[in-house]
């Protein structure tokens, strides 16, 4: 596979996943917790979102083919998903969406709602495994795109872990400076998919 394709996918996921904006959202879920079971939290839910997201990845393609959806109108489709998630980070509503979720009614663990679904692997992360899926070819590409997924979710968790020096280092500004410049990444490779999708149908492409 092109490393250029590997560098991103690596990018968009990192950027839909956002591992930095969700570790000031696990502190407050794990707030008194102690670091033995904060711990074991955050290793469950990144197991538990990479089994989900992994799950999508092979089969989210031939559940679309069944309902009959072309893989171009789903480039389409989740180009203008994630463009939506780029406005929310731009304007800093998908923080506030989010520590609204974080913030109801859960059980005392929070490993699975609402870290692991849908915080980790929310729809953005599904759709994205899925456009990514269909992009590859043979098991190689498969593995590749699995590897790039696991590398995201082992940042995320080392966050996690490390999320009270995070937190100390970057500052309220610092995470909403990174939150903002992540979401102008993603907005321009959301338009990327959806010309791919287009070029996919034949129209402004090969």
């Amino acid at each position: 596979m092109e490393t250029a394709f590997l560098i991103s996918a690596f990018a968009t996921l990192f950027v839909v996943i956002d591992p930095i904006g969700l570790t000031p959202i696990f502190i407050a879920l794990t707030q008194g917790t102690p670091t033995a079971a904060r711990r074991a939290i955050a290793i469950r839910a990144t197991v538990i979102a990479f089994a989900l997201l992994t799950l999508f990845t092979f089969f989210g393609e031939a559940v679309l083919g069944f309902i009959g959806i072309t893989m171009p109108a789903f480039r389409i489709a989740g180009g203008i998903l994630l463009f939506i998630t780029a406005l929310d980070m731009l304007f800093e509503r998908r923080t506030k969406r989010r520590e609204d979720q974080a913030e109801g009614d859960h059980p005392p663990d929070p490993s699975v709602f609402p870290l692991a679904i849908p915080l980790i692997s929310g729809p953005g992360a599904i759709a994205t495994m899925i456009l990514l899926a269909g992009e590859t070819d043979g098991a190689l590409g498969m593995a590749a795109i699995l590897a790039v997924m696991s590398t995201v979710l082992l940042l995320a968790l080392g966050m996690f872990l490390s999320a009270g020096i995070i937190e100390r280092a970057l500052g309220p500004i610092g995470i909403t400076v990174t939150t903002r410049l992540l979401g102008m990444l993603l907005a321009a490779l959301s338009v990327q998919f959806v010309l791919d999708g287009l070029s996919g149908v034949g129209i402004g492409g090969p």
